[in-house]
């Protein structure tokens, strides 16, 4: 140990262990004798030596000397940013998409079925195609109190030739349709001695054919929010039964464009009959027009509108007519509940076309004669929503003022020898009328394969002339059931009722001396149908159909019974 190191070691002990003598240092002289308790021994450490190389300064510069031109043209750089693919999401396959299929059945009555289609393939440029339908049936039916089966056959007959062209953001259309419908007026009253002749089956023939042309040019998204269009172009020429024959032109045009907030539009119509085979019945015609404006929002929606319409009949000159188109709408409950209301009105257009599918055996006078139905005003309320099955539900209740409701009265035409001519037709009867009518429907799935839907109507008529209002039910209602499975079997039951009716039958006794007046109730009744289809292969299937299971007769209209039990069957096969 070193002299140095022991003093040090020293001194730290002393101020560690005795803090005092930090203040009585002042005061006494430092001793100065140092006591060596070990013997002095010099040494040397060793040394060592340091190289250096030597560095040599050059004194001579070099500088260099660079040559080069500057082009005089601007750089141009070629610079392109490549493309990034969009994510491409796999999307489901479009089907296989056949040209058409023939379909072939035959039931019981002398019922033949016949149906075609053919188109072309999916294009990007237009669509061709043809389609044609043959239905009829050959059966006798019997009527109350007559000793044979009287002839009930019909027959319809449909055709059409179609084309679509795909122009961008537009579709020019272009269709020729033929319509054939045959009925025969085989229901008479049979309950009294002057009716126990049978009508030959040409003298009850009625029916008409019709031909048609139509042109149409429309958006190819009508629902878009840019300007929609959808026009319409149409002339048919129309023979009833040999007795009556018109020219109709028609007329259609919606347009619509979002505005902001708001969807604006208008719908406007024409239609105009001219009789060809008559010199002194004067046109009829319908011109109809429809602006409104629509806004709709997360929870609440309305509709505001007026309708205008300048009509003339045969019998009477031209009238103008305008009709509220208000409706409002909002959800109470997201998804599952929701209330809307409506106050409007409509002209209802009674031409013979129309007059025919609603009645087929009306007299053949009387059907170019019709007056047109005014509602003139209607109201209704209701809630909505989605069912909580997998479908939705509808229940309203509404109150509209009708003039001119369209009723029907059945007359017998007996000649002058107590035979029939022509059977027993209908003929229009027109009363003013108050409707309350309650409306319902619901669907939804059963299971992932079983799905239902029915709906029921109940009306009250508040008539101004008549006892009751003839020919039109109380009430009526449907349930259809459909079950699918796996695509393999397709099975499906239907029911349909409909309440009692009260017909007004005016008949004379001898001749057309004396007319008397007798109310007749049809009983509500009810038809159950069933029908499957089993798909043999992807091309060929198998189907059956059977209707009125409880082969209850019962009567569209007085004194016309139905047919009672009835199976077809049949085949499909894809082209």
């Amino acid at each position: 140990m070193t002299i140095k190191n022991i003093i040090s070691a020293t001194l730290s002990i002393i101020i560690l262990f005795s803090p005092d003598l930090a203040a009585q240092k002042k005061e006494q002289d430092l001793r100065r004798e140092i006591t060596l308790y070990n013997p002095y021994k010099p040494s040397l450490a060793d040394f060592k030596k340091k190289s250096y190389l030597p560095e040599i300064d050059d004194t001579v510069r070099v500088i260099p000397r660079f040559s080069y031109n500057v082009l005089s043209r601007p750089y141009s750089p070629e610079f392109s940013i490549s493309t990034i693919k969009p994510a491409a999401l796999l999307s489901d396959p479009l089907p296989k998409l056949y040209k058409g299929y023939v379909k072939l059945g035959l039931g019981n009555y002398a019922t033949p079925l016949a149906e075609l289609s053919i188109s072309s393939h999916r294009s990007r440029q237009g669509a061709i195609g043809l389609y044609g339908r043959h239905l009829s049936s050959f059966g006798k039916l019997p009527l109350r109190f007559f000793p044979e089966r009287v002839f009930a056959g019909f027959m319809d007959n449909e055709a059409s030739i179609y084309g679509k062209k795909f122009l961008g953001n537009s579709i020019l259309g272009l269709s020729v349709d033929y319509d054939q419908k045959t009925r025969y007026a085989y229901g008479f009253k049979t309950d009294e001695p002057a009716y126990l002749y049978k009508p030959d089956k040409k003298e009850i023939k009625t029916g008409y054919y019709d031909v048609g042309v139509k042109a149409v040019f429309s958006s190819a998204n009508l629902d878009s929010a840019d300007f929609s269009y959808d026009f319409s172009l149409s002339h048919d020429y129309f023979n009833y039964s040999k007795y009556r024959t018109f020219n109709h032109t028609a007329f259609s045009g919606e347009m619509a464009k979002s505005i902001e907030k708001l969807y604006a539009g208008a719908i406007l119509d024409f239609d105009y009959y001219k009789m060809a085979d008559s010199l002194h019945m004067k046109p009829r015609y319908i011109f109809h027009a429809n602006p409104f404006i629509r806004r709709s929002t997360g929870q609440w929606n309305f509709n505001l509108g007026l309708r205008f319409v300048l009509a003339r009949d045969i019998e009477s000159s031209a009238r103008p007519y305008f009709y509220p188109d208000i409706g409002f709408g909002f959800t109470i409950v997201p998804e599952y509940l929701g209330f809307f209301t409506k106050l409007d009105g409509r002209l209802e257009n009674n031409d013979p076309l129309n007059m025919f599918s609603l009645n087929p055996f009306l007299r053949p006078d009387t059907l170019f004669r019709m007056k047109n139905t005014d509602h003139s005003i209607a109201i209704s309320a209701g809630l909505k929503g989605n069912s909580g099955m997998g479908g939705s539900y509808v229940l309203s209740a509404s109150f509209s003022h009708v003039n001119d409701l369209m009723l029907f009265a059945n007359i017998a035409h007996p000649d002058t020898l107590g035979h029939i001519e022509r059977g027993d037709y209908f003929v229009p009867r027109t009363d003013d009328a108050e409707i309350l009518n309650i409306h319902g429907e619901l669907s939804g799935n059963i299971s992932e394969r079983l799905k239902f839907l029915t709906s029921g109507n109940f009306y009250s008529y508040t008539l101004a002339f008549n006892s009751h209002p003839w020919g039109k039910p109380v009430w009526n209602g449907s349930f259809e059931l459909k079950y699918n499975l796996r695509d393999k079997i397709l099975a499906g039951a239907g029911l349909s009722l409909l309440g009692k009716r009260y017909f007004l039958v005016r008949q004379s006794s001898t001749g057309w001396a004396t007319l008397s007046d007798e109310v007749i109730e049809t009983p509500a009744h009810f038809n159950l149908s069933l029908s499957a289809e089993y798909r043999y292969t992807r091309i060929l299937s198998f189907w059956v159909k059977v209707n009125n299971i409880s082969t209850r007769r019962y009567y569209e209209w007085a004194f016309y019974p139905s047919q009672m039990f009835s199976l077809m069957a049949g085949f499909s096969y894809s082209l």
